[in-house]
């Protein structure tokens, strides 16, 4: 633990890693205090009835990924999540179009171009989301809520502009951070949200706890524990790895390859437990808001009974088509984001083989196949986590302190923490310095 905080106590040495600290703290208090400024037009003090449409159900989940701007009608109400269903649609219009590939081959040039698309679907996802929460508004409120013409075309036109571009604005926020700060600010922003509503879910839980003698403190004791052995399962989830043994076979002088028997340039290929990361949550959670919204657009009983079972995120058939996207979404993914092809020929032009698998296509096989073993026990590992918070609900937990215990929001924290750290420890270790992940004295620089 020592060591841990002198290692602390290093990142304020490094003058430029301090700066991006600073940077990424103030920009991330712009963020939060945006959640608070509500819509023009709007009365903050009548907002009883939609932070009640968001205590549990879908509605919980969209006021955490917006850090509860959701449910304060605030200019960030829509969040970052346009921008995530942008980079959605792009990855996947990638397998399909062409033109897509092409700029994802094209490097950094092809990168820029992409990024652009995604800026520019963001703000047609934006105009369509953004009437179709004012619409909410007009049917969760209560009329003296508004302070302008509800019906207007200026209180409309006005708000959804205005949702725009807190929309835009939080994208620019979270490209600063990428960009000046330390990393991964899209996922920064999720982060701070969903840690925004972690206090008050603690709170509420410790209050049920105890004066509704509903376990007493020592319950509650219990809970935390669970919880931090939950997050320590996300760890392992995050970092599992299987090691693949390459051999390297050396260049003789005739230019060919001669196999180096004496192993000694060994060295391993490391594929991920869960290569798919929170994506295939993301993914299936898109999914999965689209029935209850298409079934409440009917009033028979059919289509309202459709809506409810989707609706209640904590029910068993929500729950079960829940995890069997999760576990199809990862295959999905993964197959599309870790390239065995050319993992295979990359190994076969720098003269790496693996031992007893033949170089080329029966490597690109071999990869493929180990990524589907190592894949399948992820995947199902990662739908467990995520509906994990229902089987917590089953025995006795409120709803808002039980989305804490899997789902999105657990992975989301786990894996930007982890790689919140790791970008730490590499200026850290650039720097001579031991990373906050390894015990150790200071090295000294060398001249």
């Amino acid at each position: 633990m020592k060591k841990f905080f002198e290692s602390l106590s290093n990142v304020w040495k490094i003058e430029e890693l301090k700066n991006r600290i600073l940077v990424t703290l103030g920009l991330l208090l712009v963020y939060r205090f945006g959640a608070h400024v509500t819509l023009p037009g709007i009365d903050a003090t009548q907002l009883h009835s939609l932070a009640g449409q968001t205590d549990k159900g879908i509605g919980s989940i969209l006021d955490m990924f917006t850090g509860g701007a959701f449910s304060k009608a605030s200019v960030f109400a829509l969040g970052i999540m346009p921008y995530i269903s942008a980079s959605i649609v792009v990855q996947l219009m990638g397998i399909a179009i062409p033109y897509l590939q092409k700029l994802q081959k094209d490097g950094e040039s092809g990168r820029k171009k992409l990024n652009q698309i995604t800026r520019w679907l963001t703000i047609g996802i934006t105009l369509i989301q953004g009437p179709g929460y004012i619409y909410n508004l007009q049917r969760v409120l209560q009329p003296g809520a508004f302070l302008l013409p509800v019906s207007s075309f200026a209180f409309l036109f006005s708000s959804v502009l205005i949702l725009t571009t807190g929309t835009i604005f939080a994208m620019w926020l979270g490209e600063k951070i990428t960009d000046k700060g330390i990393g991964n600010g899209i996922s920064l922003l999720i982060m701070v949200g969903i840690l925004a509503r972690l206090p008050q879910a603690l709170i509420q839980e410790f209050t049920s706890k105890v004066t509704n003698n509903n376990g007493g403190p020592m319950l509650l004791v219990i809970e935390i524990i669970v919880w931090l052995l939950v997050i320590i399962a996300c760890v392992l989830l995050v970092m599992a790895v299987r090691k693949i043994p390459v051999q390297y076979a050396r260049r003789t002088t005739t230019g060919d390859f001669e196999q180096d028997m004496m192993g000694g340039n060994r060295q391993w290929i490391p594929l991920k437990l869960n290569s798919a990361g929170v994506m295939p949550i993301i993914f299936a959670q898109a999914i999965m808001f689209i029935p209850a919204a298409v079934a409440g657009l009917s009033k028979s009983e059919t289509s309202q009974s459709i809506a409810g079972t989707f609706s209640n995120m904590f029910g068993f058939w929500y729950c079960l088509v829940f995890a069997s996207l999760i576990v199809i979404f990862t295959f999905f993914y993964t197959a599309i984001t870790v390239p065995t092809n050319k993992m295979a020929d990359d190994l076969k032009r720098s003269g790496g083989f693996i031992p007893g698998v033949k170089p080329g296509i029966e490597t690109a096989d071999f990869l493929d196949r180990i990524m589907s073993l190592i894949t399948f026990p992820g995947s199902l590992f990662l739908a467990l986590i995520a509906v994990f918070p229902a089987i917590i609900v089953g025995l006795g937990v409120q709803q808002s302190w039980a989305m804490f215990y899997g789902g999105t929001s657990l992975i989301i924290m786990v894996g930007v923490a982890i790689d919140t750290i790791q970008q730490i420890n590499s200026y850290l270790l650039n720097k001579h310095y031991d990373g906050l992940m390894k015990s150790g004295k200071n090295r000294k620089a060398v001249a």
